[in-house]
Parts: C-alpha cells; sequence; structure tokens
C-alpha cells in the first residue's frame, strides 16, 4: 500500500515480543479503517528495514496476522489485507494504541427483576460478621497443594483433557463413602453428581424440573441465590412461613391443596437464616406430603459438619424410600468457597438429565481439583480439618455471644444455636437497616432481615456470623456495630 506508515514505535520496551505488537498494530489499523480489505502491505524486508526491526519479526507478524484471518499472503505477489473483511470508515484516532470498549450496549439485555446481586470482596480493614463464610486462613493449604501437585504428576494428562459431566469418578465415591457413613445418606457413585458449588447444583436442579408457571414452595425467611435460580426457570415461587420449629408443614399442605406444587425448597438441618431446626414431626410430615402428592423436596444442606451440641439430626434424604428428595450440598463450608465444590445426590434419572443440561453451560468442574480433595477425603486429612473447624468456631461462638451480652444485651435477644456459623437475633425498637448502613460506615457488616425476606420487607432481625473472625476480631467487629446503633433507632 503506497504511503501507509505504521504510527507505533515498537523499539522501547513491552511486556509483549515484538512481532505481537507489530501484528496488533497492524490490525488495528484495520480496525480503525487506515488499512482497507485488499490492501497490499510492504514488503517485509522493506518493513523490517522501516521499522529497525529483524525480518523474521516482521514474517512472524504476518504469519499471526494470517492466522487470525487479517491477511492473506499470494506466493510472489505479497501478502494483503483480507477482502474477507468488512469496510471501516477511517478515523482520526491513527496514533491510538488500542480500541476503547463502547460506553454502552448496543442492544437490549433481557430485563429480569429476581436476580441475585452481585457481591464484591470486602474493602480492607472491613470486619464482615456475614453466616456461612469459613476462616479460609485456616484451610490445610499445604496438605491440599500436595495432593493437587500428585494428582498432576501422576495423572496429569487424563485430568487437563475432557472428563465426565457428573464430576471425576474418585471424588464421587470418596464423597459417596463419606455421605453414607457421616450423615446416613446412601450416595453411590451413580447417584451423586460434584458442582461448581451448590449454586450451580440449584441451578441445574431447577432447570430438571422445573418450567414456566410450575409452582415451587419456598421459606419466607431463607435463601435469596437460590430463590433466583429457581425462579430463572419461570417457576412461581411462593413463600410458606417459618417459626421456631422450620417451615410450617400444615401451611405447605394447604398450599398444595390449591396449587399444582412442583417442589418445596427448604434448609431443614439449619434454617437459612433463622439456624432453627426442623421438627421431627415436621420431617415426616413434610416427606409423606411430598410422597402423596410427588413433590419434589429439594433438600439444602449447606452446613451439616458444624454442629456443637448433642449429635446432628440426618438429612430428610437419609430416610427417603420414595425417591423424592434430591440432595444438595457444599463442601465450601467446610473447605473454600473459591474451590467451588457442591454435589447433588439423586436417583441415577435424574442425575443423568444434570449432567446433559451442564454439557450446554459449564462442561465439567476442574478435575485436578477433585482428585486433590477426593485424595484429602481418603486420607482422613478433611475429616481432621472438620473436627479442627468444629471445635474453633464452637469457641467464636462462645465469644461472639459473650461481646454481644456485654454490648447489646439491652437490645437484642437470641438464643444460641445448635449449630451452624452464625446467629439469628430480634432488634426490638431498632430501625435494623439503617443500623446495618451506621455498621458499615464504622468498619462492620451484619446483613439485616430484609435480605432474607421473601416480600423484601424490613425485619427487626439481623444475622451475625461467627465462622470467619477471630475471637478479638469479633469482639471488635461488635463494638463497631454497637458504636453504629447510637444514631439509627426507630
Amino acid at each position: 500500500m503506497r504511503g501507509w506508515q505504521l504510527a507505533v514505535d515498537l523499539r522501547g520496551s513491552g511486556e509483549q515480543p515484538i512481532f505481537i505488537r507489530l501484528a496488533r498494530a497492524i490490525s488495528d489499523d484495520v480496525r480503525r479503517g487506515r488499512l482497507r480489505p485488499g490492501d497490499a502491505l510492504p514488503g517485509s524486508r522493506s518493513l523490517a528495514r522501516d521499522l529497525g526491526v529483524h525480518r523474521n519479526t516482521v514474517l512472524a507478524a504476518y504469519a499471526e496476522l494470517a492466522a487470525e484471518g487479517w491477511v492473506t499472503t499470494a506466493a510472489a505477489a505479497g501478502t494483503f489485507v483480507s477482502r474477507a473483511l468488512p469496510e471501516v470508515e477511517p478515523t482520526r484516532a491513527a496514533g491510538a494504541a488500542r480500541v476503547a470498549l463502547p460506553a454502552r450496549l448496543g442492544f437490549d439485555l433481557n430485563a429480569r427483576s429476581n436476580l441475585a446481586s452481585r457481591r464484591s470482596p470486602p474493602p480492607a480493614g472491613l470486619l464482615t460478621l456475614s453466616g456461612g463464610v469459613p476462616d479460609v486462613r485456616l484451610l490445610p493449604t499445604a496438605a491440599l497443594a500436595r495432593a493437587y501437585r500428585r494428582a498432576l504428576k501422576q495423572h496429569g494428562p487424563q485430568l487437563l483433557g475432557y472428563g465426565d459431566a457428573r464430576g471425576h469418578a474418585r471424588l464421587r465415591r470418596a464423597l459417596g463413602e463419606m455421605l453414607s457413613a457421616l450423615r446416613g445418606v446412601a450416595a453411590d457413585e451413580e447417584g451423586l453428581m460434584v458442582t461448581r458449588g451448590s449454586q450451580l447444583a440449584l441451578y441445574l436442579v431447577g432447570r430438571a424440573l422445573l418450567g414456566p408457571g410450575d409452582v415451587v414452595a419456598v421459606e419466607a425467611l431463607g435463601y435469596r441465590p437460590a430463590w433466583t435460580a429457581l425462579a430463572e426457570t419461570g417457576a412461581r415461587l411462593v413463600p410458606v412461613p417459618v417459626d421456631a420449629h422450620g417451615i410450617d408443614v400444615d401451611a405447605l399442605e394447604k398450599l398444595a391443596a390449591r396449587e399444582p406444587l412442583r417442589a418445596v425448597y427448604v434448609t431443614p438441618h439449619h434454617q437459612y437464616p433463622t439456624t432453627v431446626m426442623l421438627a421431627a414431626g415436621r420431617r415426616l410430615a413434610l416427606l409423606e406430603l411430598a410422597r402423596a402428592r410427588r413433590i419434589a423436596v429439594i433438600e439444602d444442606d449447606y452446613d451439616f459438619e458444624f454442629h456443637y451440641e448433642g449429635r446432628p439430626v440426618l438429612p430428610l434424604a437419609s430416610t427417603d424410600r420414595a425417591g423424592i428428595v434430591v440432595y444438595v450440598g457444599t463442601l465450601s463450608k467446610i473447605l473454600a468457597p473459591s474451590l467451588r465444590l457442591g454435589f447433588v445426590v439423586a436417583p441415577a434419572a435424574l442425575i443423568e438429565r444434570l449432567a446433559e443440561l451442564r454439557m450446554s453451560i459449564d462442561r465439567q468442574g476442574d478435575q485436578v481439583v477433585e482428585c486433590a480433595v477426593a485424595e484429602l477425603i481418603e486420607d482422613g486429612e478433611l475429616q481432621r480439618h472438620v473436627r479442627r473447624m468444629r471445635r474453633i468456631y464452637l469457641s467464636r461462638r462462645e465469644a461472639l455471644v459473650a461481646s454481644l451480652h456485654k454490648r447489646l444485651g439491652g437490645v437484642l435477644s437470641f438464643s444460641v444455636p445448635p449449630g451452624g456459623m452464625a446467629l439469628w437475633a430480634q432488634a426490638g425498637g431498632v430501625d435494623v437497616d439503617a443500623w446495618a448502613e451506621r455498621s458499615l460506615q464504622r468498619g462492620a457488616v451484619f446483613h439485616p432481615g430484609r435480605q432474607f425476606a421473601f416480600d423484601g420487607r424490613s425485619r427487626p432481625a439481623l444475622r451475625l456470623g461467627f465462622a470467619a473472625l477471630t475471637e478479638a476480631e469479633l469482639d471488635e467487629g461488635v463494638r463497631r456495630i454497637a458504636a453504629g446503633l447510637r444514631r439509627s433507632k426507630a
């Protein structure tokens, strides 16, 4: 192309190789319209001379552009901008190194009102008393790293390729044995699927069970991300009251009598967010209702391991003989959320359907991580870690309770939860939402009751997590929360 000059100096320092920077500079000129489809590029010798680089650098850049479809090369004729590219009007920004992303969308998004809010990492120095978060500082990283290296060394080529959408068989076997021994859930390799966290599990279960217009019962105080996953199917969610004994099964039965109820989503072990346990009579009634009316029970057992007083009550799935319970769990509370390890236990026909659905959105999990965690289970490392965390979290629960009695004893009323990673407190005569805002300004976070209410209305309650902070951090967090109360009373 006569008169074309590259407007980038390639002789300066840069993180990328020179031939890559040269290729990017030429493709940028095509994008800006300075080079048009069919234009001839200078010969490799002349361009190398003009730029002060080796000819092989230009040849490598041209090869990169050809591989990406920007140029075509004809023997004895030269290198040309591909005629398959659309025409672009030249811009004034001829010397620009990169094209900025548009500030606005050029198309419409699907408007949805039920999406969960995106969570960002908390800023440094903020003390977050949110439930359901483990202390990742205590993760046995050395053992996990050793298991990860062994998995790569022994099975690297197989693990780095495509695998089973249900999860690696080794982890499914190990998880099945653990669930059978500790939770009474008879899960074998064929009836268990490993997912990227319990959120993906809930999303897939929703897609497999529900469609537009289907009715799903949920706890009126509950876990909003689960509601979002289920509502994304087009199903209609109906809240059912929760009291000191868990979900109101009598109210659920009345709902089922007047609506074609397809499924019910429950957290029976430590109800989220109130931490109460579903009473024995209600457990039996729920299972019988579901069996008689062919209702799927989606049981979310998110923190079974952390029970401090007496033996934990076994899951609904442990007594299911009718094939009505879909059991969802996670290893995020035991290990770390970023490992993204959840699971589903259900009859094999549903597991196969979940695997088919997964192929369209996620394909599979991280097989190396799955094998590494399987080794931690097989060697007993995971169980030792759980026992250690149970002792630590119990101590932290006691520290939070003592600090709340000391600093907010006249404001909050609560029952000490027998398990879990948080407590639920009532705050009479206090604008809890305003209190949460004041506390945030003072460097402490708690979740007000409104965040868990299906109707989105304010509640005189709050959830305070204790697992992720040390005793000293908990006391400081409560001090900051108490300082934020002063200007928040209703």
